[in-house]
């Protein structure tokens, strides 16, 4: 039986997302960085996240710090052009929402005009005026709290967030000055289990964990980690489902051995000439000039 949504499934829509929590049904979140990792991801999951992990993921960074604007824009457009079905959200990378509201409104409103849907940033209190203002210009924010990517420094690493009395009191009053200030779901990364239950049942708004327990509304993972295409220290929440990268090399090694033997290609993979084209080939000859030449 396949799992495989409908390509005529209705698109995900915020208040549908936010109804189907309520109803408890799990909500799926995965990344997608191009049109084959959306294609593969948009018929299973609820919500597509261009995340700036392709900074690390794709583009060979040591963390999400470098990734630019373009780069965002880049990515987005490319899923955009398969017009996913799945809620179609993007990363407010590092710089883009830090300097001024102006210059925030304006990344976030190039998102939605490239064919987002939404967009996520890191950052609980101090994010509440930023928030305030995208919602008062039509553009869904998602929060991100706990393990904040972009704050690798400030917390001396990818540790989880949230172990003691004061910053887990702090991260949940945090979930929901967000949702006060009107975030329609966060995510909440690398949190204790137990903190991240409390944040989700006393929020109106679903929450999506990674790295945060089985008590959230919905989980996300990066694609690349669950076909295992990543070869590099996966964290401890992640589930592999497939050794990606094992199979695809394979696959590889198998056709460049063929071609090696002579195997590749073989007469069904190659394009035959007409028999009037393939007489005046036979019959050409060089004359002295192509022949000295």
């Amino acid at each position: 039986m396949s799992h495989f949504s409908s390509s005529n499934a209705p698109a995900v829509t915020i208040p549908l997302l936010q109804e189907q929590a309520r109803d408890g049904r799990r909500l799926v979140m995965s990344t997608a960085y191009d049109a084959v990792t959306a294609r593969l991801a948009d018929p299973v999951v609820d919500m597509l996240l261009v995340g700036d992990s392709v900074g690390n993921v794709c583009l060979g960074f040591d963390n999400t710090l470098p990734v630019s604007m373009a780069m965002m824009n880049h990515h987005l457009e490319a899923v955009a052009r398969t017009k996913p079905r799945a809620l179609l959200v993007a990363d407010m990378p590092y710089l883009s929402y830090h300097l001024s509201l102006d210059d925030t409104l304006c990344n976030a409103g190039g998102f939605l005009q490239r064919g987002a849907a939404a967009v996520k940033l890191e950052g609980g209190a101090k994010r509440v005026e930023t928030v305030q203002a995208l919602v008062e210009c039509e553009i869904p924010v998602m929060g991100h709290l706990g393990l904040t990517p972009q704050s690798v420094h400030a917390m001396g690493g990818f540790k989880v967030q949230g172990r003691g009395a004061h910053d887990a009191v702090q991260i949940l009053e945090d979930a929901h000055r967000l949702q006060e200030a009107g975030c329609f779901a966060l995510v909440l990364e690398g949190i204790p289990s137990e903190l991240a239950a409390r944040i989700t049942h006393t929020l109106s708004i679903p929450t999506v964990g990674i790295g945060a327990g089985p008590h959230c509304s919905g989980q996300v993972l990066v694609l690349h980690d669950v076909l295992g295409l990543t070869q590099e220290h996966r964290p401890k929440f992640v589930r592999t489902y497939i050794d990606g990268f094992d199979l695809l090399q394979q696959a590889l090694a198998h056709w460049a051995e063929d071609v090696r033997r002579g195997a590749f290609p073989a007469q069904a993979e190659a394009y035959a000439l007409p028999a009037e084209a393939h007489e005046a080939v036979a019959a050409w000859a060089p004359n002295s000039s192509t022949a000295s030449a």
